[in-house]
This record gives structure tokens, sequence and C-alpha cells, in this order.
């Protein structure tokens, strides 16, 4: 079969012995087969690109019809058979009790599965199980037994949540001579004039933003232990809680912003809009202190929008009274460009800014499964990742110092290599392709990508702040909306203070409690000491 106008090898011409017209027309039809040839090759990436998109939407459409459940739907089923298997086999003992006993053979012990211990800070109730009788059964002794030991098992019980009521008394005392009446002040309480102490309303705090129980759902709860509580009442109880806490989110901002590395996202939440009857986009932005600081925190701020204008005021510190100054340091982000005008050079040279690279990997894990062209090419790209975070791993319990030196050691021939090999790829793949957009985003964003590099205290990723963000992804599907601007700022208040508290190991409600009990009379000069990594129980 003869070859192609446009292969010079299938046709040893001679285009000087060919008449110019002849010569011409040869050139242009070897033109019009390369460029048909070009748009094939582009034909085939857009189809590639086409054909993964379609296997993302699939899997977002299909998976949890099939085994790509998420972590918390097979949650979910294994609990269910979990119950369903307890049941069974209560049935079954149940059956075999009144059964003929028939001869088994032996059969070798199964394993068992290692049950962990129960913690040892759980309240023990002993019950003590002792035979009538002490003596022995055989008829021909008949003498007094010696006790030999104990067999002791565990059982795991509880109580549910129980209300009880303080009573104060305040004595009067009263001098018939001088006419004088004594008596001690009435102590400060969370809601003025109301009932509830502060342990029933750390409690409504925490079951709304740390279990996401809204306060319709927590009304029954709580009338099942007999105790009338209207959600109107809740809300109020929650509304003074959060007053209380005003001063101690300040304090708890300015925390924040001593540390010189930032982790920063955003995510939207459905805040109601009575003028319309329904719901508008309005976003929360998250703040926390550097993955590799000893001292954890993060902050929320609920904001109307995604603009600039929101990091650009929270950044910027404030005038008198305080006298706050701008931050300065180093803030790890995704590529959103509402970052920019925070971090532009010109305006904050004491800024920088690094972006995460579990962004960049994620366009490589996607095109990995697709099951087109470039997935050998992400799947390598996947494994070099892999490759710097066992080093990254390895340098968790390092000093900055330590750290910045075995990175330098470690891991920047690991991102070297890296680099060389994306090149070189890029040469290899069409523009415009998933692939290629999955290597530009990483080439172009190289140096902020290998900041970290440079700065021990910098993190890789920015994986700390979007596990930060989830409580606000899981209580928005549990209250639906937020109802309001002032209630989207209280909760960013309570959920900055409990979700750090989380972060400093501390039992969230028992924090709150004691806060709460404490906030009244507690010098505002020394408010600090009531922040999440300095509190101490009174």
């Amino acid at each position: 079969m003869p070859g192609m106008l446009g292969d010079t090898a299938a046709f040893p011409i001679d285009m000087a012995q060919l008449p110019s017209e002849a010569a011409a027309l040869i050139a242009r039809l070897r033109q019009q087969v390369q460029a048909q040839a070009r748009e094939i090759a582009w034909a085939h990436a857009k189809l590639d690109k086409v054909n993964l998109e379609l296997a993302r939407l699939k899997r977002w459409k299909f998976g949890a019809k099939t085994e790509a459940m998420t972590a918390r739907q097979r949650a979910l089923f294994q609990e269910a058979l979990v119950e369903d298997e307890a049941s069974l086999r209560a049935q079954l003992a149940e059956l075999q009790r009144d059964m003929p006993q028939v001869p088994k053979t032996p059969k070798a012990t199964p394993r068992r599965p290692r049950r962990e211990k129960l913690p040892e800070h759980l309240e023990r109730v002993e019950h003590r199980h002792e035979p009538e009788d002490t003596n022995c059964p055989n008829a021909e002794c008949g003498q007094p037994m010696q006790r030999v030991g104990d067999d002791i098992s565990e059982k795991l019980d509880l109580v549910p949540a129980s209300f009880f009521v303080h009573r104060h008394i305040y004595g009067k005392w009263a001098c018939r001579c001088c006419q004088q009446i004594r008596q001690e002040p009435a102590e400060p309480d969370v809601v003025d004039g109301g009932i509830p102490a502060s342990g029933l309303v750390a409690h409504t705090l925490i079951s709304r933003f740390v279990d996401h129980l809204p306060y319709y759902r927590q009304e029954p709860i709580n009338a099942r232990s007999g105790v009338r509580t209207p959600r109107s009442t809740l809300a109020a109880w929650g509304g003074a809680g959060d007053a209380k806490l005003e001063l101690l989110y300040e304090a708890h901002r300015r925390f924040i912003l001593s540390c010189r590395v930032l982790h920063a996202d955003e995510t939207p939440v459905p805040l109601l809009d009575p003028g319309s009857g329904k719901t508008k986009k309005a976003y929360v932005w998250a703040w926390a202190r550097s993955h590799h600081d000893p001292q954890p925190g993060v902050i929320y701020e609920f904001c109307l929008g995604r603009g600039s204008q929101y990091p650009v005021a929270f950044l910027a510190g404030k005038g008198p009274p305080c006298s706050e100054a701008a931050w300065n340091g180093t803030v790890v982000t995704d590529q959103y460009a509402g970052y920019n005008a925070v971090l532009d050079a010109k305006v904050y040279p004491q800024r920088r800014s690094a972006f995460c690279t579990a962004h960049a990997r994620r366009y490589f894990e996607e095109l990995s499964r697709g099951g087109h062209s470039a997935s050998a090419v992400a799947t390598e790209a996947l494994q070099r990742w892999a490759r710097i975070y066992r080093a990254e791993g390895a340098f968790a319990e390092m000093d900055h110092g330590e750290r910045r030196n075995a990175r330098q050691q470690l891991s920047k021939p690991l991102w070297d290599e890296f680099e060389l090999w994306l090149k070189l790829q890029r040469t290899q793949v069409l523009d415009g392709s998933r692939i290629a957009e999955a290597i530009d985003y990483s080439m172009n964003a190289w140096a902020v990508l290998t900041l970290h590099l440079d700065d021990g205290m910098v993190a890789m990723d920015n994986n700390l702040i979007e596990r930060q963000i989830k409580p606000w992804k899981l209580g928005a599907k549990n209250w639906l909306f937020v109802g309001s601007e002032l209630a989207g700022q209280r909760a960013a208040v309570v959920m900055s203070l409990v979700q750090s508290a989380k972060l400093n190991g501390l039992d969230p409600w028992a924090y709150l409690r004691d806060v709460l009990a404490r906030i009244h009379s507690h010098p505002s000069h020394r408010i600090d000491e009531l922040l999440p990594h300095r509190w101490r129980p009174s």
C-alpha cells in the first residue's frame, strides 16, 4: 500500500526535478496531511479528557450503590451488622439451651480476637458472687472450704445523662442592735436570672457544635429525663453562653496570629435569607497555627462572602486602643486567587505563600483511576509523591532546625528529581490534555510548593486546616442552614474554642463548663489563662 504524502520516507522524490507546479502541490498536500495528523492527536486527547470526566461522574453518581461507599456509610452498615449478629447469637443460645447435649468431636480452640482493656478511669461497681454454702459438698467430708482466688469479668454499662439541681442557700445574719443584715452576694450566672448552671449551658453548646444536634433534637432528648427545655429556651442559653466567650475569642485570635506560620482555608455554609425564603451562600474562613507548632489552635470567622477583603481584614491588625500590628509570616493555602491580595509582595514584603502539595497530588490521583493513556504517567507521579511523603513522615518528631536540615539532605534530592521528570513528561504530552494540566499545576507553582524545604516550621500540605473545616460541613448537614449572620458569628466563637480544646487533647465539655463557671470573676488582663493551650481545671 503506498505511503501517505506526508511521509517523506515513502516518497524518495527529488523535488528539484519536478515542475514547480507539481512540487508546490505536493508541499501543500503534505502540510494538509500533517495538519490532519495534529487534529487527530488533539481529538484523541480531548476524548481521553471526556472519558476521564465521565468516569469521575459515574463514580460520584453510582459509587454509593457499589463497593465505593464512604467511611461513614460503611460505619452505618457495620453497626447494623454488629447488632444483628448479637441478636442472632442470643436467640441461638436460647434455643440450644433446651436441646439435648450431643457429644462433639473436640476441635482446636479457635483464636479469639484480642479485646481492648476497658479504660482505667471508668468507675467500677463491684458485684460479689459467692456460694451460699462454703462447706465441702462431699457428704463424708463437710469441712469448711478455703478461698483460693477470684475470676473477674468486666461488663461495660451506661447510665444516660442525668439532670440534677444545685441548691444555693444564702444564710441571712442580722444584728438586732444595729439593725444590720449580712448575707453573701449571689453568685453570677451564665444566664442572668436563669436556671441553667455552667455544666448545662456547656452541654447545650457541645451538643450543637461538637455533636451537631440542632436544638429541636435536643429538646426531646432532654424530655426523656423529665425536663422540659423548649428549643427557644435552649437557643437563649446558647446565645448567653456565647456572649460570655466573646472576650476569650478575641484573646484566642491574638494567640493564633502570634504564630509566624498559618494554615488557611474557607468553606461555604448555607445562610437563611428571610426576604426570599431561601438560603444564600456564606463562608467560614479557618485559620490554624502551623502543623509543626507545639501549641496548636484554630479560629474561625463567619463572613458573608469569599472575597479577598475578608482575609486582608483578618490579618491587618487593629489600631488604637489595641495597637495590634499587621501579621507577617508564611501562609499555607491552596491556589485560590482570593489569597493573592493578602500575599502581595509589593504591599506585604514580609509575607510569604506556601502552596499545599496535597492539592497538586490530587490531580494525578484522579488521572490514575481513569483507565486512559495518561494513567501510567499519573501512577508513576503518585509513586514519587509517596517517596516524598514517606521521607517527610520521618521528620515528624524533629524540631524546626533539625527538620529543615533533614529536608535539605533527604527530601530536596527527591524534589529535584521529580521536577526533572515532570519537565520531561511535559514535552511528551499534548497541550490541553488532563495530564498536561496536572503537570502545569505543579510546575507553575514549584517555588511555593517547595518553600517548606527552607523552613522547618512550614508544613508540606494543608491537610491540618482541611480536617478542621470538616466539622462545619458535618454540622451543616444537621443544622441545614445558619439562621442569621449573628448566629454564624456565635457558632464561630464556640467552634473556635472547642475545636482548639480538642487539638490540645482536652475534653471539650469539661473545658467549656469550667471556663463558663470562672469567666465571670476572672481578671480580664489574665484572660489568656483560660485559652485551651493554657487552661488548667480549677
